[in-house]
């Protein structure tokens, strides 16, 4: 299921082979929480920029319109019009960061909607029946992702219920995977690392759960407030004690500069909203690092956002009349802005993949970063 093609250091070039196509990695999944990329970009666009899998909430869906919705329209890939790979987070984040009355226990925990406070309970049971009502390619494993700055022993006891939880993951995708009206009987579990910035708790859950052998594995519970430095620490630590022929996929991360080092350190798939989010409120990635085209030194400037780049909003259109647009309040500027720092992103890992290909992926880091580093000397951000 995972080939490992070329290895330059820990960093590792694979191919992932899917019910929905075969996924090239290193690989960032771009963001789709509601089945839509925020900014305006349709699954067309997003096909036109290289985009490789495409990334939905469980929480979102199932609150708005409802698996069982879906469901019945034919499963996500229909829903959406996608039909290359999708991996649905398991909801467990949200459920832990935006439910502000919470009760966990053995079984799962209770909360109230974001959107219209009804109670709702979701343990390990629920979160791949709804997945699987979904039908993505990937599911991931329900957990919980305690705060990076909670007592060790409330860590560790969170972990071992994770373990648990894992366990019951996988009997039931197993059960759903066999029924007659299961949408995609192929569908694959991920399982998710977690241990705060310990590393000991994080070695003994990664061996916990390589023992269940699933088909990929994640690294989660990083990105949410420690430093960088923790976070290359915890992945030197926890990604060679996973199983080195399955994936490895580190959640919500990040900046172009942590996937760097991260792929440096063996990881495969990544997601993040950032090049998102930042894209809706003017900040452009760029081969020479971040800059903000609300700036008014771009108001005049007849230059695509990177002379470097081939997508279509660099190849039309200049950086004074993005600025207007987003200045304007127009949802073109948005979209075009959104557009190409996937784009950048997507084409940033399709220059990973060749680099390692070619043994040479410590030189492009150290050129990527230099460049990057350039921009924040000049004062571009």
């Amino acid at each position: 299921m995972f080939k490992i093609k070329n290895k330059d250091g820990r960093a590792k070039r694979g191919e992932f082979v899917t019910v929905h196509g075969t996924i090239q990695t290193p690989v960032f999944m771009n963001v789709g929480t509601a089945a839509a990329i925020k900014g305006g970009v349709s699954t067309e666009d997003l096909k036109e920029i290289g985009t490789l899998v495409e990334l939905s909430n469980t929480y979102h869906l199932h609150v708005r319109p409802g698996d069982e919705v879906i469901k019945k329209l034919g499963g996500l890939h229909k829903f959406m019009n996608w039909d290359r790979p999708i991996l649905t987070d398991s909801g467990g984040f949200q459920v832990f960061s935006l439910a502000k009355l919470r009760k966990i226990k053995e079984e799962g925990v209770s909360f109230n909607s974001h959107i219209d406070g009804r109670k709702i309970f979701m343990g390990p049971e629920e979160s791949m029946q709804i997945q699987s009502n979904l039908a993505s390619t990937i599911a991931m494993a329900f957990d919980e992702c305690p705060s990076s700055v909670a007592e060790k022993e409330y860590i560790r006891q969170s972990v071992e219920r994770t373990t648990r939880w894992l366990v019951r993951c996988k009997n039931k995708m197993a059960e759903l995977n066999r029924r007659d009206d299961t949408i995609n009987k192929n569908q694959l579990l991920f399982g998710i690392n977690q241990g705060g910035i310990y590393e000991d708790i994080r070695i003994e859950h990664a061996k916990a759960i390589s023992e269940l052998d699933l088909p990929g594995y994640a690294v989660g519970g990083l990105a949410v407030g420690e430093t960088h430095e923790e976070m290359y620490r915890i992945l030197d630590a926890v990604v060679p004690e996973l199983p080195g022929n399955k994936p490895v996929y580190l959640m919500g991360v990040g900046t172009p500069e942590n996937i760097l080092e991260a792929v440096d350190r063996g990881v495969d798939f990544f997601d993040c909203v950032y090049p998102t989010r930042n894209g809706r409120h003017g900040h452009a990635y760029t081969s020479r690092g971040k800059i903000n085209l609300l700036n008014a030194r771009f108001e005049t400037d007849d230059r695509p956002i990177d002379e470097n780049c081939n997508c279509p909003v660099c190849k039309n259109h200049s950086r004074a009349y993005i600025r207007h647009l987003l200045k304007a309040g127009e949802m073109l500027g948005m979209r075009f802005m959104v557009t190409h720092n996937l784009y950048f992103y997507n084409n940033m890992m399709a220059e990973i993949r060749s680099a390692i290909e070619e043994g040479r992926y410590a030189q492009y880091k150290k050129e990527k970063l230099e460049g990057f580093s350039e921009s924040k000397e000049r004062g571009e951000k």
